[in-house]
């Protein structure tokens, strides 16, 4: 079975999930694989151009979240880039040199504020509801909450392995010359108040945060299940392979009412149908078909390229 069609809006909010190879612990926090994480994603965001905008992020062991803003296809490229640099780096960092992303990532459309306060709720509730710490803030990991409840920008290192390799041939560089500071670039990394808090002032904006976590953290204790604790976390090999994985199906999108996720469900087969007819028509040889907007045509063989006229 092929992948589903990714459908992106002329602009839009999406809510962004990549999960490691297998589900093992390749994002297992440490100092440095923070470091180089903040830079990356700090980086990726630098190079989208304004393509690109950061509301709320958080790095667990095995996988990450992003809430954004993007426009067009740009989140396409976006998340091209900060995959591959996370499975470069971090993969250095951890000795894994297979595969680092187990599947394409996933971008569900977050359609109205209500919906996007939820996935920023949903992202600050890592780390305490799988029962790994006990407060959000605990979280040895790169999240943004330190963002939300003080300064919205924060300095990374971006190592800059470009430059390295152009000076490559100059002396003998050992591995953990990869990240010596030498190649080290400061980056910044700054997280935007979403659309439905612009025009509260910064304190009011904390607040929200604040009680946010408050009902994470509540609940998380309603169940009275034990806490593994920072020191194990961090303790954990990031080759680990969890026993069991949540499965579940990925949603089309998120949305607060019936109604809009109707609306969405009748717009993505449309442009279903829309794209199958375009690529049909691609395949046997027709070039000069438009395919939906922010689309990409299939790969074309040789010898259906041969056909054309």
């Amino acid at each position: 079975m092929g992948w589903p069609l990714r459908m992106f809006q002329e602009e839009g909010y999406y809510f962004v999930t990549s999960r490691c190879y297998q589900g093992r612990l390749l994002l297992r926090p440490s100092a440095e694989v923070n470091e180089v994480v903040g830079g990356v994603l700090a980086r990726a965001i630098q190079q989208s151009a304004g393509t690109v905008r950061l509301y709320a992020f958080t790095f667990v062991s095995n996988h990450f979240h992003l809430l954004v803003w993007a426009r067009g296809a740009a989140l396409s490229g976006f998340m091209q880039y900060l995959r591959a640099n996370l499975s470069r780096k971090v993969g250095k960092l951890v000795d894994w040199s297979g595969g680092f992303w187990e599947r394409r990532y996933s971008a569900e459309p977050v359609l109205d504020d209500t919906a996007l306060v939820g996935r920023l709720r949903y992202i600050l509730a890592h780390g305490v509801k799988e029962g790994l710490v006990e407060r959000s803030a605990e979280w040895p990991g790169l999240t943004c909450l330190p963002q939300l409840l003080g300064p919205a920008r924060r300095l990374f290192r971006w190592f800059n392995w470009t430059k390295r390799w152009s000076k490559r041939g100059t002396e003998d560089r050992a591995e953990e010359g990869r990240f010596a500071q030498e190649w080290a670039e400061p980056v910044e990394l700054e997280v935007a108040p979403l659309p439905c808090w612009e025009g509260l002032e910064e304190m009011e904006r904390q607040r929200a945060v604040r009680e946010l976590v408050r009902e994470v953290e509540a609940e998380a204790r309603s169940r009275s299940t034990s806490v593994l604790g920072v020191q194990a976390v961090r303790a954990q090999h990031p080759h680990t392979r969890p026993e069991r994985l949540d499965r579940s199906p990925r949603p089309l999108g998120h949305a607060s009412t019936h109604q809009a996720m109707k609306e969405l469900r009748e717009q993505y087969r449309a442009f279903v149908a829309a794209f199958r007819e375009a690529a049909a028509r691609w395949m046997r040889g027709d070039f000069s078909v438009c395919f939906p907007p922010f689309s990409f045509p299939p790969r074309v063989t040789p010898s259906r390229a041969a056909q054309v006229r």
